[in-house]
């Protein structure tokens, strides 16, 4: 009976979203004898314990089925991978904002989009897709953002110039075109791809002023 009971706890170990104690697996499977699961428990720890990329282990009172410690090296890859290519929605309309509106104001972007942009900002600026490339001259002297060579680099672009026209890319997004967007072209001039960190080598411009 327990190696019937087998898959079956394995199964719920693996869908679980929290350690599975004991007790909820009694519940779950109610109707078969404690004794029952408390073996087939057991055999399944036995089947980890036989080496593979995943282990079973006891956490916080309950078990786990989670990959093994000298693997992680490799799963940190998968998980640097993902968070460098995937990027929502929200954070790609806001690229598209800067990429052709650059150099310009969080918010400004935020205007255009019609929602605060702040977060995702901050999100391009980790993905090293946008920088801060100067201050505006208003009150508050908000940061001047732009594009990077990183953005260049993931997009396939060799320069600005490469940019699809506003249209194509709000239709790929599944966005509509704000007027503000379509106001003027990007910037082709050199940006500061090279020797500048955030909020280093920050010059002030005023609101025409192009990014060298």
């Amino acid at each position: 009976m327990s190696d019937d009971l087998k898959p079956v706890i394995e199964a719920l170990i693996f869908a679980s979203p929290d350690p599975l104690t004991p007790k909820t697996i009694f519940q779950l499977l109610e109707e078969e004898p404690k004794e029952d699961i408390e073996k087939a428990i057991e055999a399944l720890r036995d089947d980890y314990r036989q080496g593979g990329g995943l282990q079973m282990v006891e956490v916080a009172g309950g078990y786990q089925i989670c990959t093994r410690p000298d693997l992680h090296e490799w799963v940190r890859r998968l998980f640097h991978e993902h968070s460098k290519q995937r990027l929502s929605v929200q954070a790609l309309e806001t690229l598209a904002v800067i990429a052709y509106k650059q150099p310009i104001t969080g918010a400004e972007v935020a205007e255009i989009r019609g929602v605060n942009a702040s977060g995702v900002v901050g999100t391009l600026l980790e993905r090293q897709l946008v920088k801060v490339v100067g201050r505006k001259q208003v009150v508050g002297r908000p940061f001047l953002y732009a594009t990077t060579r990183e953005f260049l680099n993931v997009f396939g672009l060799s320069d600005l110039d490469d940019l699809p026209k506003v249209e194509e890319m709000a239709e790929a997004l599944g966005m509509e075109v704000p007027a503000a967007l379509t106001a003027s072209s990007p910037t082709t001039e050199s940006l500061p791809f090279e020797g500048e960190s955030e909020g280093e080598g920050v010059k002030e411009t005023d609101s025409s002023e192009q990014v060298h």
